[in-house]
């Protein structure tokens, strides 16, 4: 009877595996996760090149792993069983305190990249201010919140290197009557700690968390920053389940809400050229219906975005080379600046540098988060 048992055990496992193996090759492939907001791998072409040096395989098994059929209910049942087994990591996620999720943060790989980027945009650029954010991340400023066997590098001690790497070459912009300089946004970040600045779900800061260092930007660049009551906060979804929630994909974890700041300052023109769309804002309602909701702020991805606020402070003109934590920033930013241009360098094709200058651009704005800067490869293009 027992071995009778364990062949129909084995029966089974094996038409499981074959079963799921087989509508996996058969099922409708996407090339799009809205749930993981990423475009999914591809069948590799075979080539003499891939399949010697084993690449072939490997983006083979990326493949099968992006398009396995059940995929998110075995993700689900996978995180489960790690709670239940009293696990504090999954993908390289930490469930953290009061349900907040980080990714594991390790040293800088491409510290070199960063430097050079960054030397090239405030070398060549003739703005006369050029203001460099590094922004640390939830990993750095929330450490309090880490499971005690976390391990993570110390992006403060990254960002200290990126900037002794270059004080020669800020000491020499300096020196010809320009301004270029570092914005330390940690301390202020630290003190905010007491209101939500990163959401419990997703890699980005909160608008709380922008306006927070707004205002270290603002000052830096000789503004007054606006206190919180000259706006109206208004939530605008309460059902926000960001990017760490796809990995980890835990049906109990509690969604996130969006806020919004809103200004009647502002008087804006707002071009889009990707999208072909002239408005007068940047936000996009239409997001707060899919998944990605983050991306409500700034319509998403761009290359370019040129913003034109009528009643700005000032006449002076910003121009930001960023990453998505600069989306929700830029609405604080055009309190102050005339035209506020946007750059996205993984996308934007021509020389920012040439941009600036034709342009007589004023200012410059350069904001990166800590955990992705090492991975952005868009910042090969600054010139």
């Amino acid at each position: 009877m027992d071995g009778m048992v364990k062949k129909i055990f084995v029966l089974v496992i094996l038409v499981l595996t074959f079963g799921l193996a087989l509508a996996t090759i058969i099922a409708p492939k996407k090339d799009y996760s809205e749930n993981e907001n990423r475009y999914l791998e591809k069948f590799p072409e075979p080539s003499l090149e891939n399949i010697t040096d084993a690449s072939f395989m490997k983006d083979t098994e990326t493949f099968v792993s992006d398009h396995f059929i059940l995929r998110d209910i075995f993700m689900t049942i996978k995180t489960g069983y790690e709670r239940a087994t009293g696990r504090n990591r999954v993908n390289n996620i930490y469930l953290c305190k009061d349900g907040y999720y980080m990714e594991e943060y390790s040293p800088l790989e491409n510290t070199g990249r960063i430097v050079s980027a960054i030397k090239r945009l405030s070398e060549n650029s003739q703005s006369k201010n050029i203001r460099i954010l590094l922004v640390p991340t939830a990993v750095q400023i929330l450490k309090d919140r880490l499971p005690s066997t976390a391990k993570n590098a110390d992006q403060i001690s990254d960002m200290k290197k990126i900037e002794a790497a270059l004080e020669k070459s800020f000491d020499s912009i300096n020196a010809e009557g320009r301004s270029a300089v570092f914005v330390d946004v940690a301390d202020a970040l630290k003190k905010a700690d007491s209101e939500q600045i990163f959401y419990r779900l997703d890699h980005h800061w909160t608008t709380l968390g922008a306006y927070t260092a707004y205002r270290e930007i603002a000052r830096s660049f000789g503004f007054t920053p606006l206190e919180k009551n000259e706006f109206t906060v208004k939530t605008v979804s309460t059902n926000f389940k960001g990017s760490f929630y796809s990995k980890v994909n835990d049906l109990f974890a509690k969604p996130d809400s969006i806020e919004v700041f809103e200004s009647d300052r502002l008087s804006l023109s707002v071009k889009y050229p990707d999208k072909k769309i002239e408005t007068d804002r940047l936000t996009a309602d239409e997001y707060l219906e899919k998944k990605d909701k983050y991306s409500y702020f700034l319509n998403n991805q761009n290359s370019f975005v040129e913003v034109h606020n009528s009643n700005a402070e000032s006449d002076r003109t910003l121009a930001v080379v960023k990453d998505s934590y600069a989306n929700c920033i830029i609405p604080f930013l055009a309190e102050h600046f005339s035209t506020v241009y946007v750059f996205d360098t993984r996308f934007y094709r021509e020389s920012v540098t040439d941009f600036i200058n034709e342009n007589s651009v004023s200012d410059t704005l350069f904001l990166y988060n800590m955990y992705t800067i090492d991975t952005d490869t868009g910042i090969n293009g600054i010139r």
